[in-house]
């Protein structure tokens, strides 16, 4: 048995010290007593450097109260430790660690040690903000091409202030669309995202409108059509509908019905409260964007109805063609 014990350990101890991360054991309390050769080799430091609490040592002075705090409430409660913070290598220099725990219970579900390891994500931190500061400057220089359109709409049209107010507008609500796009890295962002940052236009008629849906991603291509259309739905109903007088009311409402590749996305538009809606007499460009953009781009059924009670737009799609 002590013989079994004895290679058990050797092979652990093995395992460990050629593993590429830093590693590291705590009692039940949080009290370190063993690292493994990596850690020692990065830091610089001896066991009896580092035992305890020691390694607070070679933490940087404005992460270590958090890092303690946070580590600190994982041993009291037991419950797994994650946090990410700069450590000291021997030459100084100050590297990014994922760093984890987790408790090693006995048969009672006691807690009897903490296994920890810190990996090195520097190269990784670095490069994510490489890409938030190019996806950055492809934003500016993408809204200093849209003031470039607004200008040269206003030297166009200068006697048609109605027109050039319309397509800046337009283009202001391409530009709140494309800050949530820049967010989320030019990824799949949520239906209600793309809503709110269309409706914060609006002003104090915000209060007026419910939205209500479950989470539902779209690609950046299914939020471009759709937030056009929603800008254009708010701004008529500014103008003429619902949102022109206080007790009109807009209900947003999406879903997701079926199962996998049946699966039918819908999003409505409901005005309630306000003047009547009157179709127009002639398509115009504001119904191109609310039934001919997105009918295309998500080969959607889209329905527009006219009522007395306000106007009432739908969107019916396979769920595929917003991912």
């Amino acid at each position: 048995m002590r013989k079994q014990l004895a290679l058990s350990e050797q092979r652990f101890r093995l395992l460990a010290d050629n593993m590429s991360q830093l590693a590291w054991i705590a009692d039940s309390d949080g009290w370190i007593f063993w690292y493994n050769k990596r850690w020692f080799d990065y830091t610089g430091t001896t066991l009896d450097d580092m035992k305890g609490w020691g390694w607070k040592a070679v933490h940087h002075p404005d992460h270590v109260d958090a890092v303690v705090e946070k580590i600190s409430a994982c041993f009291a409660s037991g419950e797994d430790w994650e946090d990410t913070f700069p450590l000291r290598s021997a030459d100084g220099e100050w590297r990014w660690f994922l760093s984890r725990a987790k408790p090693i219970r006995d048969e009672q579900g006691n807690v009897e040690y903490w296994f920890g390891t810190n990996t090195d994500v520097t190269e990784m931190r670095e490069a994510e903000q490489r890409i938030e500061l190019l996806l950055e400057e492809v934003n500016h220089r993408s809204k200093n091409m849209l003031a470039v359109v607004q200008s040269l709409a206003r030297r166009t049209d200068a006697n048609r202030p109605d027109f050039v107010e319309r397509l800046e507008q337009r283009i202001r609500g391409l530009a709140a669309n494309q800050d949530v796009l820049v967010r989320r890295s030019w990824s799949r962002i949520p239906v209600s995202e793309m809503i709110e940052a269309q409706l914060r236009s609006l002003g104090d008629s915000r209060a007026q409108i419910t939205c209500e849906g479950p989470q539902v991603l779209l690609s950046p291509g299914a939020a471009e059509a759709l937030a056009m259309a929603f800008h254009e739905m708010g701004t008529n109903a500014i103008k003429y509908g619902a949102l022109s007088v206080t007790e009109g009311q807009v209900d947003i409402r999406w879903s997701l019905e079926g199962k996998r590749d049946a699966a039918q996305f819908r999003i409505e538009w409901a005005e309630s409260g306000g003047p009547p809606a009157h179709e127009p007499s002639q398509q115009g460009f504001g119904t191109r964007i609310i039934v001919d953009v997105p009918r295309v781009k998500l080969d959607a059924r889209i329905s527009t109805e006219y009522r007395q009670e306000g106007f009432r737009w739908s969107l019916t799609c396979a769920a595929a063609s917003i991912v």
